[in-house]
């Protein structure tokens, strides 16, 4: 009887027990720490600072450092998985970026891209575009803070940017959890016969 009681014991204790969900599986693929990305985030009240190369005539002249306030919405959604040469295995979420000057209001900046998981090796990717015919990858160990970094071919531009605002680097510092993100850029350009760090940086919070 005693030992009947206790093998009770235990199974009760079993079936009570709460489940622990995998938060990093998402319709049985493992998104690894991409998964806490997954929804919408908004900038918080203090926004973001843009700091980017004046145009000409502008007040901080050709060249100068010319300082933005922005606000953003960054929204990730579940694209789909990919195996590259038979071999490395992907799963990705397609992102688009929304930014808006806090002046007034109008967007100044608009990117649409995936972050992209490999599990095996432990690596993300970020591959973008923005609409200055540029594209992007850049990538760095994967976890709930990295660093990526531009491959040695991870940029494609079209003619006139090689020949007048070439992005010559890229690097990206992000961490977030399930309800703050944090970031900072810098992009290396040559334009105008010298060499810039564009450079942004932002935090947002999950609204959805």
């Amino acid at each position: 009887m005693k030992t009947k009681s206790l093998i009770t014991v235990a199974l009760s204790s079993i079936i009570a027990a709460p489940a622990i969900a995998d938060h990093t599986v998402i319709d049985g693929l493992d998104f690894g720490p991409l998964a806490k990305l997954v929804g919408t985030w908004q900038s918080v009240d203090a926004g973001g600072v843009d700091i980017s190369p004046g145009q000409e005539g502008s007040d901080v002249g050709k060249g100068g450092p010319a300082v933005t306030p922005f606000y953003e919405t960054m929204t990730f959604e579940v694209a789909a998985d990919a195996v590259n040469a038979s071999d490395q295995t992907l799963v990705a979420l397609y992102y688009k970026q929304e930014v808006f000057r806090k002046s007034d209001d109008s967007k100044f900046h608009d990117q649409r891209g995936y972050f992209i998981y490999d599990a095996e090796n432990q690596i993300v990717y970020n591959s973008f575009c923005v609409p200055r015919t540029t594209c992007v990858t850049a990538e760095g160990a994967a976890g709930d803070s990295m660093t990526l970094v531009a491959s040695g071919r991870g940029i494609a531009e079209s003619n006139y940017m090689t020949e007048n605002a070439s992005t010559t680097s890229f690097t990206m510092n992000i961490q977030f959890d399930e309800e703050t993100l944090t970031y900072t850029q810098s992009t290396g350009l040559d334009i105008y016969g010298n060499q810039f760090a564009h450079t942004d940086s932002s935090t947002l919070k999950k609204v959805k």
